[in-house]
């Protein structure tokens, strides 16, 4: 088949991390005697996404992101916490959440064999080891990069240059990175010159200045499997 090297994102792309961060977030509020319902978490993961964007535009740094997300909800609604108290009680209960999502092993199962595939994250590297450990997918990879590790958060050109230097025979021609983040994974492989696959289940719109340079768009893993396997 075309692609030698796939990449792939770990957060709603093979990992429901969405679910992870309900459960885990809610008990580490809970944990610290504040009392939430759905639309405060809802709230909660808003003021997180804007952040971790923040991050992938090099506005601020990862370790004040990790508890400013927290003081930043507290803000909003009044509350009286310790946020970082919040923020590592958090970071223990995330590491235990290792959700995936439907059908992700069984596609990982499908193309094992057919290509080298790694993992390239911008999670914290305490936490993805971890779920990534707890997950079970680990056996189909050949490699995981993490951020944290490599320096670099995507979409940074350096951060595919790590990826690219510790890959054997590397051959840009020949790699696809799949995520479903336009701004990190899905610019990130245009930066660098790499096809991409942009998990889309939800159906939206990309805008309009990056929608034409997206190699593959998906809705499921049927149809991420048929883009990945193109000449097979």
């Amino acid at each position: 088949m075309k692609y030698t090297t796939i990449l792939f994102d770990a957060d709603e792309t093979l990992l429901d991390f969405h679910r992870c961060e309900r459960v885990a977030v809610a008990e580490a509020f809970s944990a610290s005697g504040v009392e939430t319902d759905d639309a405060m978490i809802a709230e909660y993961s808003k003021i997180n996404n804007s952040l971790w964007k923040m991050l992938e535009r090099g506005e601020i740094e990862k370790s004040h992101l990790l508890y400013r997300r927290f003081e930043l909800f507290y803000e909003k609604y009044g509350i009286v916490a310790d946020a970082k108290l919040t923020a590592r009680e958090y970071m223990r209960t995330l590491s235990q959440k290792a959700y995936l999502l439907d059908g992700a092993e069984e596609l990982c199962a499908k193309l094992y064999g057919k290509a080298k595939m790694y993992i390239v994250t911008n999670g914290v590297r305490s936490n993805q080891e971890s779920r990534l450990a707890l997950c079970g997918l680990l056996k189909f990879f050949d490699g995981v990069f993490i951020s944290e590790l490599t320096g670099f958060e995507k979409p940074q050109v350096e951060f595919f240059d790590h990826v690219a230097d510790r890959i054997p025979d590397f051959d840009r021609s020949r790699t696809i990175i799949v995520g479903d983040s336009l701004t990190s994974d899905i610019q990130g492989g245009i930066n660098y010159g790499i096809d991409t696959c942009w998990f889309n289940p939800k159906g939206k719109n990309a805008p309009a200045n990056i929608s034409s340079k997206i190699t593959y768009t998906v809705t499921d893993f049927d149809l991420m499997y048929d883009a990945l396997t193109k000449g097979d």
